[in-house]
């Protein structure tokens, strides 16, 4: 997260090459599996059901509360280009 944060504050994504969790892969699963997602052309999408699951669960306030802090502290400084352009030193 403090990689994170810096970034937003420095407007550059800086991370080494990292492999893929696969904490992630049983999580897409399980969430397929339940409906919540779906995959499409460039990854997955939430469904109305995921929708409705995410808007469930974000009316309690301290579910999540450590993670959603986090998140606001980055906000939208983290742009889709500083990703596409940390990512293309990983290939």
């Amino acid at each position: 997260m403090a990689v994170l944060q810096e970034a937003a504050r420095g407007g550059e994504l800086l991370l080494p090459t990292w492999g893929f969790d696969p904490a992630l892969a049983i999580a897409l699963r399980y969430a397929l599996a339940e409906r919540l997602i779906s995959q499409a052309t460039n990854g997955y999408q939430l469904t109305d059901r995921g929708k409705r699951f995410i808007n469930d669960a974000l009316k309690d306030a301290e579910l999540f509360k450590g993670e959603r802090d986090d998140i606001r502290s980055v906000g939208k400084l983290i742009t889709e280009t500083m990703v596409e352009n940390v990512a293309k030193d990983w290939g």
